[in-house]
């Protein structure tokens, strides 16, 4: 059966509310700006530093060791309020049910820091028997890197040729090139179908359902 390795945020939970309104909060107690939800939608994906780092305004010029601390704040209070508004996709559940059910050995890679994709997996999805869940780690490089997709094939004793990477955004389909498994974008998530589309995915869906279909597809 093909393997299936899935993103988190805009692919199988829907983070936006609670990840944009900790930044906020953090922002608007040391005097930023915040911003509409909505643009959260372009900031995340690319690990938290960097999410932090995009929210500050172009002309705030933090030392290292401000910016790690407000970083570090953000991150905290997310840990404290990422179940406020999270919520999966509809049809995930029962999509990841029916994959598992096939034989098709299922894990999640995400760059969102490990301890909260750890979490949030057990959370929202704890009957499905993932082989591994694994987020950002320090001094391991963040998607679109492919290192951490390609240990988790090894740990897993699976070629990268039957991976379908499955995830929202241009780093998903960009890890999977890097890394020679096959892409599959959802329509559903952050970024939609147009930047999927741009970034070359091989497959892009509309539902959840349509995972199934792939099951059976070389």
């Amino acid at each position: 059966m093909r393997v299936f390795f899935f993103d988190l945020d805009g692919t199988l939970l829907d983070t936006l509310g609670d990840i944009g309104n900790a930044c906020n909060t953090i922002l608007a107690r040391h005097g930023y700006p915040i911003h509409p939800l909505a643009d959260y939608r372009r900031f995340v994906g690319r690990g938290f530093d960097k999410l932090v780092r995009d929210t500050l305004p172009a002309a705030a010029e933090l030392e290292a060791p401000a910016l790690a601390q407000l970083v570090e704040e953000t991150r905290q209070h997310y840990g404290r309020h990422m179940y406020d508004t999270t919520r999966p996709y509809a049809g995930i559940l029962p999509a990841l049910e029916t994959l598992a059910a096939k034989g098709c050995p299922l894990a999640v890679l995400s760059n969102k820091p490990e301890e909260h994709t750890v979490e949030l997996v057990k959370r929202y999805f704890p009957s499905i028997p993932f082989a591994l869940v694994r987020g950002g780690r320090k001094n391991v490089p963040l998607k679109p890197e492919p290192h951490a997709l390609l240990d988790m094939a090894e740990t897993m004793h699976t070629s990268v040729a039957r991976v379908l990477y499955v995830g929202d955004s241009d780093v998903d389909v960009q890890t999977a090139r890097n890394a020679g498994t096959t892409s599959v974008g959802v329509a559903w998530g952050f970024r939609g179908p147009a930047e999927l589309r741009a970034a070359g995915a091989d497959h892009i869906i509309d539902t959840p359902s349509q995972l199934i279909e792939l099951t059976v597809e070389i």
